[in-house]
């Protein structure tokens, strides 16, 4: 009897965001049930894919790298992803490094494509259309804008689940819906994600209680705008209704949100995330400015004063609220005035997070347009001067919960006398998150005295804050109260 041939290998590298880090997983899912085997970049793979990210430049330019990084390895290489799905054609004429471009349109048959470029076979290159004509969806259109469009990653799950974890975190995102119907002057993210999809309640329980089943614990909902999520659906509130049914779920313990609209994170919204036991008190509000000017030029909405209003409300509702943000400096036509209205409104906001990025110009946005563009000289100069006010006013608000008890979901126990995966009794270092603060971006609690207690990667352990070292928190463990077996 002939032997059976091997399965063919693939490794997949993915940059950027946490929808692309899910869309990965998904790949995964739909390779393996296709018959291949899944393996290390650095693993003897026969094709390396790469999901690249197309936001800004300097994500572009780690796309470029990485798909050329890939070639040297000696495998295949396939570019999929953002950046593919944005330029296709524009790309594989610039980088025949790379053996394919793929866009969205083919994930549900990558497996098929992989095969054709190991063969040797030409594979189609994804030609890019300006997917903001379907901008945008609603409960009416919707039906038949779907059927129309090309496949959305993420969407439409069956009877199994089409998707792979690709690490044993106790932490994962998962995707609410795709695309956005917004028209920022700065983003170009509509013309390659399209409109604003969401998936339905049904469907997005179902991949969560799945999570839970492998050992996730804390979900992050990620979507390109989270408080757009229903639109489509005809179903005001739809966001509030997931919370609650995401949190019954056995098994999560803590559910985040990211991506809210200040303009749009209505009163009901912000009772439920800060009153529901297991949705954390936890605010990722995309302010991007607070000079109104400013904030009109980008076609965004709110002000310094509506902005302080909104955290207002959430901090009379949860005092203890964790609030990160991101901020655009440089932006075409911002005055001197401009930016001290930003800097007020940072001093005043209290916020434990802050993200700061200078203006870019965007293929095909219209800000890259607008009269008064600054100079890479003066955007570098904003941007240092912001960046530094932020780095202290985040300081002095982790100074501030000196004192607090925080609930910290462990992520790292490195022990020195015992696998790092299992219960410690050696010295260890054990690195977790409070509830305010995000996967990645937010800083973190580093354990103090742990050595002598018996903690694993999954636990939630109650701890005093004891010390802050610029946005991360020294704790003092105080009680597991939720062991990552789920047994008391």
């Amino acid at each position: 009897m002939p032997a059976t041939p091997p399965s063919p290998r693939a490794a997949l590298v993915t940059l950027g965001c946490a929808r692309n880090e899910v869309d990965s997983e998904e790949l995964a899912g739909r390779l393996t049930e296709d018959g291949w085997e899944l393996v290390d970049p650095d693993g003897g793979a026969d094709v390396v894919v790469v999901n690249t990210c197309g936001f800004v430049a300097a994500a572009k330019k780690d796309s470029i790298d990485t798909l050329l990084a890939a070639a040297d390895t000696g495998a295949k290489v396939v570019a999929v992803g953002c950046l593919a799905e944005r330029y296709g054609t524009e790309l594989a004429r610039s980088l025949p490094e790379a053996d394919a471009v793929l866009g969205f349109d083919v994930y549900p048959e990558l497996g098929g494509r992989l095969r054709e470029v190991l063969a040797g076979r030409a594979v189609p290159t994804h030609q890019p259309v300006d997917r903001r004509t379907l901008l945008p969806i609603t409960p009416a259109s919707r039906p038949a804008a779907l059927a129309a469009g090309p496949a959305l990653p993420g969407h439409g799950w069956g009877p199994r689940v089409p998707r792979r974890r690709l690490d044993d975190s106790p932490v994962a995102p998962l995707k609410i819906a795709s695309g956005c119907d917004r028209r920022c002057a700065f983003c170009a993210i509509p013309t390659f994600r399209g409109a604003f999809v969401s998936r339905p309640v049904d469907e997005v329980a179902a991949e969560a209680a799945w999570l839970a089943g492998s050992g996730v614990r804390e979900l992050v909902l990620v979507s390109e705008n989270s408080t757009s999520y229903g639109k489509d659906l005809g179903r005001p509130g739809a966001l509030e209704e997931l919370l609650r049914r995401l949190s019954v779920i056995p098994g999560i313990l803590r559910i985040r949100v990211s991506y809210l609209q200040p303009a749009e994170t209505r009163p009901a919204l912000v009772t439920t995330i800060a009153g529901t036991a297991a949705v954390a008190s936890y605010f990722d509000l995309s302010f991007q400015h607070a000079s109104e000017p400013v904030l009109r030029r980008m076609r965004r909405f709110g002000s310094r004063e509506s902005f302080l209003a909104l955290l207002d409300q959430i901090r009379q509702q949860s005092p203890a609220a964790g609030v990160r943000s991101n901020v655009i400096v440089g932006f075409p036509g911002e005055t001197g005035a401009d930016l001290a209205e930003l800097e007020r409104f940072l001093t005043e906001a209290r916020l434990d997070a802050i993200g700061v990025f200078g203006y870019s110009d965007e293929d095909g946005t219209e800000a890259a347009g607008l009269p008064g563009q600054h100079d890479e000289g003066t955007i570098a100069e904003r941007v240092a001067r912001i960046s530094g006010l932020a780095e202290q006013l985040t300081a002095q608000r982790a100074e501030e919960r000196v004192g607090e008890t925080v609930d910290v979901l462990l992520e790292s126990v490195t022990a020195t006398d015992t696998d790092a995966d299992t219960r410690s009794e050696g010295e260890a270092e054990t690195i977790g998150r409070a509830e305010h603060q995000a996967p990645e971006v937010d800083g973190e609690c580093r354990l103090t005295g742990s050595g002598t207690r018996p903690f694993a990667i999954g636990d939630v352990v109650r701890c005093r804050v004891i010390a802050a070292q610029g946005v991360d928190l020294i704790v003092e463990p105080m009680e597991l109260i939720a062991p990552a077996g789920g047994v008391p």
